[in-house]
This record gives structure tokens, C-alpha cells and sequence, in this order.
């Protein structure tokens, strides 16, 4: 699964650098030649939207997503085990059921067949990151919920302390001031 790994984290860098170039090009021909192109809003938002719903899998394949966990923390390895596997199933229907109601969404979308209000395209089209989001998720959930499974160590949250910490580590001598 490494092409699925590179296809996301290349699409949250293409999906970040489009929309800055789309937002400075907006800016600079509103300020400066005072003409503004009517679909970049429009534009900026779908691949936002599409951020975030590629991000939502990328975050919890790197284990970045933020959440209180400390009642976990303080349970013995198996009762950590065993929450750990309830949330992400958890999570996991919760994904599934929005990856059905956005394929239905989006079906209903496509045939009524509306355009968008600024750009030319269909309105189904750059919402079909609705199911194909909530599916990865699932699909990143699904992966969670073996490693958890079968006994590995996976992180559902981020852990900022850890982080701080390896950061200290990573820079010396800054910290005495």
C-alpha cells in the first residue's frame, strides 16, 4: 500500500501549493490590476474541502490526530488494548456509515445534474471526496483496528509531550536561558 501512502501525502502537497498560487494569483489581480477571477473562491474552497478529507486519513495513518487520553494511559497494556480496539470501531461504523450517505449524496447530486456556481463543472464531481474520504478513513481505521488486533503497537492519537520532548532532544543547549 506505499502508492496509496505516496498518492496522499502527494495530493496534500499538490492540494496545499494549488490553492496558495490560487489565492497570491486572486490577491495580485484584485490589488493590482483591480480584476478578480469570479471561480477562485469557489476553487480554493473544493480543494480545501479536499484537504481536509485526504488529511482526516493522513492523520490517523501518521497517528496525528489530537485527543484526551489520559484515563487511557494510566490502564495496564491489555485494558489499553481493549479501549483502543471499542474506539477504533468506533470509528471505523463512523466512517463507513458517512462513506454510504456520501456515495448516496453524491449519486443524488449527479442526477440532478447541477452546475456549480462559478465554475463549469457538475457539482458530483469535486464532491465525490465524500465517499472517497470517509472510505479511506475507514480504510485507514480498518488498518488501526489489525495492528490493534493482532497484538502491534499502533497510535490512534498524536502524543504532544513525546513530541516536545524529542524536539528538546533533536536541539541542545537552547534550552538553558
Amino acid at each position: 500500500m506505499r502508492w496509496l501512502e505516496h498518492l496522499e501525502e502527494g495530493l496534500i502537497a499538490f492540494l496545499m501549493a494549488a490553492m496558495t498560487v490560487v489565492t497570491f494569483m486572486q490577491v495580485v489581480a484584485r490589488y493590482v490590476f483591480n480584476y478578480s477571477f469570479v471561480w477562485a473562491l469557489e476553487l480554493t474552497g473544493v480543494m480545501f474541502a479536499w484537504l481536509i478529507f485526504v488529511g482526516m486519513s493522513y492523520g490517523v495513518r501518521v497517528g496525528a490526530h489530537i485527543g484526551i487520553d489520559a484515563l487511557v494511559k494510566s490502564l495496564g497494556r491489555d485494558a489499553r488494548r481493549a479501549v483502543g480496539i471499542v474506539a477504533t470501531l468506533l470509528c471505523f461504523v463512523y466512517a463507513s456509515i458517512f462513506a454510504f450517505g456520501g456515495y448516496q449524496y453524491v449519486r443524488k447530486m449527479h442526477d440532478v445534474g447541477i452546475l456549480m456556481q462559478d465554475l463549469p463543472i457538475e457539482q458530483w464531481i469535486p464532491r465525490i471526496i465524500l465517499p472517497l474520504g470517509f472510505a479511506l478513513l475507514a480504510f485507514r481505521f480498518a488498518q488501526v483496528l489489525f495492528q490493534l488486533a493482532t497484538g502491534r503497537e499502533a497510535h490512534l492519537l498524536g502524543d504532544e509531550a513525546e513530541d516536545a520532548l524529542k524536539l528538546r532532544e533533536e536541539s541542545p543547549g537552547e534550552g538553558a536561558r
